[in-house]
């Protein structure tokens, strides 16, 4: 394993800034993409995506947090949001990928089960055999427009988030790992259980006993986005699922998630996705 110097890095949404939530996961092969960018995929980060890859013929190399490794077949690759990472394969190499909307863990990981914590760290691992065909089983599903698609695609999902999960706690291969910082998963931690509550920069910063502005450089260097971002993007995430998952009237999200002006909700949600949320839930519904 070698360390190569971290550049600058883009920041990339798979399915576009304000339409991220077209499906209730992304899934496609690694050819699909890869074979557009000459087998090779330069180093990114997604701050609202969560990604599975699966290597199952052929070979390459991941680079995660500038950390290199190896893809033998028979390997899966965690790689949660916000996690710098690129991909180099050789030519004609088979797999997939799947990808899953920030929303999506925040409905289908509960807090206090564990789960969300393991999945938070990149890992480059052997595939759980029934993770693998449950990988698979997803991209089946994916590609399919049957009756049913969309409950099928989330039970899927959540079996393979389990699974990967588990076999990531059993695995303990902590050579094979690139952690988060420790006090930025306190951070995002504490942004779960305040962000009702509407903390700022300075409130989280207190209870993390750093100043604020130490929490915001920590922010950028491991996610390139100042503290308040990702303050602001948990509730975004929140109002985007409210909007998604359930027919809950806009005024409703809002008081809700701690607004007292629905109209002030509505300012705020769309300077941060370019829709308002009448606007993105007609998007969804046509999409």
């Amino acid at each position: 394993m070698s360390r190569s110097p971290a550049p600058l890095i883009p920041n990339y949404n798979l399915f576009g800034e304000a339409g991220d939530l077209p499906d209730v996961v992304h899934c496609e092969t690694i050819e699909t993409r890869s074979r557009l960018h000459d087998w090779e995929l330069a180093i990114h980060r997604h701050a609202r995506l969560h990604q599975l890859l699966l290597l199952q013929e052929g070979g390459g190399e991941v680079s995660l947090e500038g950390a290199r490794f190896a893809l033998p077949p028979g390997t899966l690759v965690n790689v949660p949001r916000g996690v710098v990472h690129g991909f180099r394969f050789e030519p004609e190499t088979r797999g997939l990928v799947v990808t899953f909307a920030a929303e999506m863990l925040d409905q289908t990981l509960r807090p206090g089960e564990g789960l969300r914590e393991i999945l938070a760290e990149a890992r480059v691992m052997p595939a759980d055999p029934e993770a693998a065909q449950s990988l698979t089983a997803l991209l089946n599903a994916f590609s399919g427009r049957d009756f049913a698609r969309a409950q099928i695609l989330r039970s899927l999902a959540g079996l393979v988030l389990g699974q990967v999960a588990r076999a990531m706690a059993g695995s303990g291969a902590a050579s094979d790992a690139a952690p988060a910082p420790e006090l930025l998963a306190r951070f995002e931690a504490l942004i779960d259980t305040h962000y009702l509550q509407h903390w700022g920069v300075a409130e989280y910063a207190q209870a993390l006993a750093v100043s604020a502005a130490h929490l915001s450089r920590l922010t950028r260097g491991a996610t390139g986005r100042p503290a308040s971002a990702l303050i602001e993007d948990r509730l975004i995430r929140e109002a985007r699922r409210n909007l998604v998952y359930t027919n809950l009237p806009v005024s409703r999200i809002a008081y809700a998630l701690g607004f007292e002006d629905p109209a002030y909700f509505t300012r705020v949600f769309t300077r941060a996705t370019g829709l308002s949320p009448r606007a993105f839930r007609q998007r969804l519904a046509q999409g």
